[in-house]
């Protein structure tokens, strides 16, 4: 059963009756959004680079997260939920993907204009065939300053014990993995492909292995589903070297039925873990950081490095908007100002049209200049069907959490 397009008026039945019916009424059909977008326009007088580019609140570029395929073996139900993203569903075209050439190009234009961080993501960024030779291309630049970028991929953990290795050896500095519930049972059900949790768990013994630093483990977090998983989590991975980020489940895209009342404010998370485990809060690593640190603490009520930390990333109830310095970079070349975005800037035309680094550039920089994003300092008065303005939101899938 689907809820129709506006998500009102009466559900129409898509097949036989799922015993997971309840979720499934409240998925809403994927509206295509990798078909249109704004043109990226070169302006009549380019002007280079500074590496000081800001936007109308004067948040810096800093950081390029770039979605490598719209391809994942998982479906997590909130972001790629079966019900919608099925064995039928449509990916996109080989040949539409940017190569690894033009994300390296473009890659090195965003960091002329100030980008110190590179994130490769996905969908599933480690099912683009040879990944490690794009991140081998993207180690080679360098920023403003002349420093090495940041680099580091988000993935589920289910091909990273077979990559972790050549991903460090090409140049890769971190990685962060999805998992979100040690219980292998939740995991299964929440992944809906039964993959085990001794898979993701070995990727991440395997990343350290190869020496890959600062590894990150984020937990979508829904009220009902797998909250009870948080103290499991935060014991397990408690001095092991690994930190624990817990995320507020968000209403990204149009089709995971996004409910408030799934939503665990981080404030009620964090009372949940410091009822058993001495918590002390810690001071932001760098300007725009999604993550409010929390430090496991010793005897004398000081953080101890050697017990790690946790993280939570409050984009419902606690909106970091207004330090936000992040990009996206779709697959086949679209840019994207906000993860709640509608609409994409088209670079892959210029890419494809002969356009001079300088005039690709000059077409960049206007775009951020005009942003304006804020969604989730706004949700709260925005309509509750998945829009903004009668858009549709596009799917994290599609251009990377």
């Amino acid at each position: 059963m689907r809820v129709n397009p506006a998500g009102r008026g009466k559900p129409s039945m898509a097949g036989p009756m799922r015993q997971n019916h309840a979720m499934a009424e409240r998925v809403i059909p994927l509206v295509d959004q990798r078909i249109a977008a704004l043109a990226a326009k070169v302006p009549a007088q380019a002007a280079a680079p500074t590496g000081l580019l800001t936007d109308t609140r004067g948040r810096p570029l800093r950081d390029l997260r770039i979605s490598v395929t719209d391809r994942c073996n998982f479906r997590c139900n909130y972001c790629m939920p079966k019900e919608v993203f099925d064995k039928d569903h449509a990916y996109l075209p080989h040949n539409a993907l940017l190569s690894f050439e033009e994300i390296t190009r473009l890659a090195r234009l965003f960091m002329a204009h100030g980008v110190r961080k590179i994130r490769l993501t996905g969908g599933e960024p480690l099912l683009r065939k040879n990944l490690e030779e794009l991140v081998a291309q993207l180690a080679q630049l360098r920023t403003v300053d002349g420093l090495l970028p940041d680099l580091t991929l988000t993935t589920n953990g289910s091909l990273l014990a077979r990559k972790a290795r050549a991903l460090k050896d090409a140049g890769l500095n971190r990685v962060t993995v999805s998992l979100d519930g040690l219980d292998d049972a939740v995991f299964r059900r929440m992944n809906d492909v039964n993959f085990p949790v001794a898979d993701v768990l070995a990727g991440i013994e395997a990343a350290h292995a190869a020496g890959l630093s600062h590894i990150k483990v984020n937990m979508v977090v829904k009220r009902g589903t797998n909250d009870h998983e948080i103290l499991p989590m935060a014991r397990h991975f408690r001095g092991t070297g690994t930190t624990l980020r817990f995320i507020e489940y968000m209403d990204v895209g149009a089709t995971n039925g996004w409910r408030m009342d799934e939503v665990l404010p981080s404030a009620e998370l964090i009372g949940r873990l410091r009822a058993e485990l001495p918590l002390v809060q810690l001071s932001p690593t760098s300007p725009g950081e999604t993550a409010e640190r929390w430090g496991y603490t010793n005897a004398q009520g000081q953080h101890d490095p050697a017990l790690g930390e946790v993280g939570v990333i409050s984009s419902v109830t606690q909106a970091f908007c207004h330090d936000c310095n992040r990009a996206r970079l779709s697959t086949e070349g679209k840019l994207f100002l906000c993860l709640f975005a509608t609409q994409g800037y088209d670079l892959r035309t210029l890419l494809r049209g002969g356009a001079t680094d300088e005039a690709i550039a000059s077409a960049i920089a206007p775009i951020w200049q005009q942003r304006t994003d804020r969604y989730s300092e706004l949700r709260s008065s925005l309509p509750a069907d998945t829009t903004q303005g009668g858009a549709r939101r596009v799917e994290m899938s599609y251009i990377g959490g």
